[in-house]
C-alpha cells in the first residue's frame, strides 16, 4: 500500500485494487485569511473518499475524480473496499459547541488497518469511542494543536490505541504558519522518527510493532511558484 500526503489532513492510499482518499482541499488561499500554499490536488482519483467535517480544508470533494463513493458522517458503512466505521466525535474540547462534529474514521485495506482522526479536538477519547475504534495498525491524527488534540494529549492516544505506524498531520509546515510544528508532540511521544524526504513512501516498509511504533513524518509538498 502506498500513501501520498497532500498536506494539511487529505491523504490518498493506493491498495492493490483500491484507492481511498480523505480530507481533500480546494483552494484554500483563494479569499481566506489563512496563510496557505500547498499545491492544488489535481489529477487525483479514489474508489472511496472519506471527509471527516465540513469544513474548507477538509471537504473538497469535487477535486477528486473517479466517482468515488463519498462517506461523510458516522455508522458502519458498506464500501468498495468493504466496511468503513466512521465514529462520532468532536471538533473542540466542549461537546462540538465550539467547532461542530467530527468523524473519525476506521477501515481496512490490503489487510491493513487504519484510523484517520480528522480534527480531533476532544483531549481523549470516550470508553464507546475506544471500543469502535478497536486494534488500529496505521494511525493518522493531529499533532499541531490550535484547534484540534494537544501534541501531549495525541501522544497519549498514541500509547493508548498503540499502532504500529503514526502519520501526523495537521501541524506547521512551510506552507502554512497557523498550527504548532510536530515537536512538541515528538517529544511527548518518544518513539521512533523516520524524517522522510518526500511526501509519498509504502507503508508496509515503515510498519513497526505495537510495542515499537513508528512516527513516520512525510515531507510536506509545496506549491512551486
Amino acid at each position: 500500500m502506498r500513501i501520498r500526503w497532500y498536506g494539511q489532513s487529505a491523504f490518498l492510499l493506493t491498495g492493490e485494487r483500491h484507492r481511498v482518499f480523505i480530507d481533500p482541499f480546494g483552494d484554500v488561499g483563494g479569499g481566506s485569511t489563512l496563510s496557505w500554499s500547498y499545491p492544488l490536488i489535481e489529477g487525483a482519483g479514489a474508489d472511496l473518499l472519506l471527509v471527516t467535517h465540513d469544513h474548507v480544508d477538509h471537504n473538497a470533494v469535487e477535486v477528486i475524480g473517479g466517482d468515488p463513493l463519498v462517506l461523510a458522517k458516522a455508522g458502519t458503512h458498506e464500501s468498495p473496499i468493504g466496511e468503513v466505521v466512521g465514529i462520532a466525535s468532536e471538533h473542540d474540547a466542549v461537546a462540538g459547541t465550539q467547532r461542530g462534529p467530527n468523524t473519525i474514521f476506521r477501515f481496512a485495506l490490503d489487510g491493513t488497518t487504519l484510523a484517520h482522526l480528522g480534527d480531533l479536538g476532544q483531549q481523549a477519547l470516550r470508553p464507546e469511542q475506544r471500543e469502535a475504534l478497536g486494534e488500529v495498525d496505521v494511525l493518522l491524527l493531529p499533532v499541531g494543536g490550535g484547534p484540534t488534540i494537544a501534541p501531549d494529549a495525541a501522544a497519549a492516544l498514541v500509547r493508548e490505541l498503540r499502532p504500529g505506524l503514526v502519520v501526523p498531520m495537521h501541524f506547521r509546515t512551510p506552507a502554512i504558519g497557523f498550527l504548532d510544528p510536530p515537536d512538541a508532540f515528538l517529544e511527548a511521544l518518544g518513539a521512533r522518527v523516520e524524517r522522510l524526504e518526500t511526501s509519498e513512501a509504502d507503508v508496509e516498509s515503515l510498519l513497526g510493532s505495537r510495542e515499537d511504533p513508528v512516527v513516520a513524518l512525510l515531507a510536506a509538498p509545496l506549491r512551486k511558484e
